[in-house]
């Protein structure tokens, strides 16, 4: 707006074009385009000097409207209708106006449906500008290209994908190789990447790719129901970048491009001996990747991380993110569901026998799940045909017996009387198997009940003072009330008879034997 007031008061003053030209270094055209405008608006010096540089722009520089033609309104409708092919593979802009000229011979010629064709993109796709927030938000992808190692048990070579994350605020990034996109894969790198980074930021922005988007959907889409249970372990929430629309994790696809140039271009010719060397050569790089400042600016991506957001990001968790999987089970008649991967067997409560049960199972532990309810915890154990059973799942009855125990019989007799104890230790012991003395011991307890903890102790006393160890023995002296007898008891009188000669008849022999000499030499 300088050199056009410039023009127009050298024009005030006298001076012709030449030399207003050459006072300017405007052309001789675009003086004779000012002057021409200045006549035609039959403005004067005192107009210039009251009017703002917006105003003389408005009135000096825009360019005239382009009519708007039946033509142009036909070829922008087109636009709208066919634009989404180019997103197809193969689409060129060239076979797009192949097309529109075939559909409408009497159109725009190539060169001006290239030129509309900008000019229309440039007013419906306008990119928005997202500002990222320290610890908000962690973009995950997989690069295109891969990268080759050799196995080190086959000697073949394989090759690997290439994992990126990369934080929203610092733009400090994370670089693994990995044998697959599988869920195990995918969702293995994630956690070392937040470990990587020393925290898990608000939410994790991830591609569609199966291991984390089981169906895409523009509003909601259906996530894996591992990558939801990792990101719920981490305190982040899943948050998947539309189908076909790169510009909602943008930062990442700037990564990748990045990345080919800072670490694929300098990896050494021949692939490394394994894919854990493989890694150690990408960590390598990526060090110096984000120690490396910004261009033109002072600071790396490690210097931006340990300024803005290493504070940001959530502690993470004691415990690692288990992967689970997922197995339905009906519980069988001895209150046991059968895992099939290892064929071993889990307790649950005895009330939901014959019900459908939810396994869900990671390479430590076991979890039972009735209606979206937990209904049993076990540790995973992989023998197969074995069982695992917890207690409190068993019938009351089953429970009395499960905690049968010689231990558990002392215990109880111990409670009764001294005398019961010793004999049911007695009994315990005189069996080779102890559990086969075990309901012998549970009858001879219960009998405290119909005749009492003295008269048992009594009964248990004197089958102890025959050497008689059972139950049957104990109940047949209480029956027979023998434990009212006093334990020692007059010796009962030998019956006469002539074949029995007595204790005499022995004292007397010997003492005969002894004054006759008899039997000694």
């Amino acid at each position: 707006m300088n050199k056009l007031r410039r023009v127009l008061k050298l024009h005030f003053l006298g001076k012709n074009k030449l030399q207003i030209t050459a006072s300017t270094g405007l052309s001789r055209n675009t003086v004779r385009k000012y002057l021409a405008l200045q006549r035609e608006l039959a403005i004067t010096w005192n107009d210039v000097l009251l009017k703002s540089d917006k105003e003389l722009d408005d009135l000096f520089c825009v360019k005239p409207a382009e009519p708007e033609g039946e033509r142009l309104a036909v070829l922008r409708e087109y636009f709208v209708r066919h634009d989404r092919r180019l997103a197809q593979r193969g689409m060129t802009l060239r076979r797009h106006y192949d097309t529109y000229a075939e559909l409408h011979p009497d159109g725009y010629r190539k060169t001006a449906f290239y030129r509309h064709y900008y000019q229309w993109k440039r007013r419906v796709a306008v990119s928005m500008h997202i500002v990222h927030k320290a610890g908000d938000r962690m973009y995950v992808d997989f690069t295109g290209e891969k990268l080759s190692y050799c196995d080190a048990d086959t000697g073949e070579v394989r090759m690997a994908e290439v994992f990126v994350a990369i934080l929203g605020a610092s733009q400090l990034t994370y670089v693994e190789a990995t044998p697959s996109q599988r869920v195990e894969d995918f969702i293995g790198c994630c956690q070392r990447s937040l470990h990587f980074f020393g925290g898990a930021p608000n939410a994790i922005v991830p591609d569609n790719l199966k291991s984390a988007v089981i169906k895409s959907n523009r509003y909601e889409p259906q996530l894996n129901e591992n990558f939801e249970g990792f990101a719920d372990h981490y305190g982040m929430a899943a948050l998947p970048a539309r189908a076909y629309k790169p510009k909602d994790k943008a930062l990442v696809e700037g990564a990748v491009k990045i990345i080919y140039t800072t670490i694929f271009a300098s990896m050494p010719r021949h692939p490394p001996p394994s894919l854990e060397a493989l890694n150690e050569a990408i960590w390598e790089l990526l060090k110096k990747h984000n120690s490396d400042h910004f261009k033109g600016r002072t600071y790396s991506r490690m210097d931006q991380f340990i300024e803005m957001e290493q504070q940001a990001l959530q502690p993470l968790p004691e415990q690692l993110y288990e992967l689970r999987h997922s197995v339905q089970a009906t519980a069988l008649k001895n209150g046991h569901v059968c895992l099939s991967p290892d064929k071993h067997f889990y307790s649950v409560p005895c009330a939901l026998v014959g019900k459908k049960l939810r396994l869900l199972y990671s390479s430590s532990t076991v979890e039972v799940f009735y209606k979206y309810e937990l209904v049993a915890t076990h540790r995973r154990v992989r023998s197969p045909h074995g069982y695992s059973s917890l207690k409190e799942h068993m019938p009351a009855g089953h429970q009395a017996l499960e905690a049968w125990s010689a231990e558990y019989f002392l215990e109880k007799a111990s409670a009764i009387a001294p005398e019961v104890e010793a004999y049911i230790r007695q009994v315990l012991h005189r069996r080779n198997y102890p559990a086969l003395a075990y309901k012998s011991c549970q009858g001879i307890l219960l009998l405290s009940r119909s005749v009492g903890p003295q008269r048992l102790a009594k009964a248990c006393r004197r089958a102890d003072s025959f050497e008689l160890y059972s139950f049957r023995v104990v109940e047949d002296i209480l029956k027979r009330r023998l434990d009212d007898d006093d334990a020692h008891q007059e010796d009962l009188q030998m019956p006469r008879h002539e074949n029995i000669r007595g204790k005499q008849y022995y004292q007397q022999s010997n003492d005969e034997s002894l004054l006759t000499g008899e039997g000694h030499e």
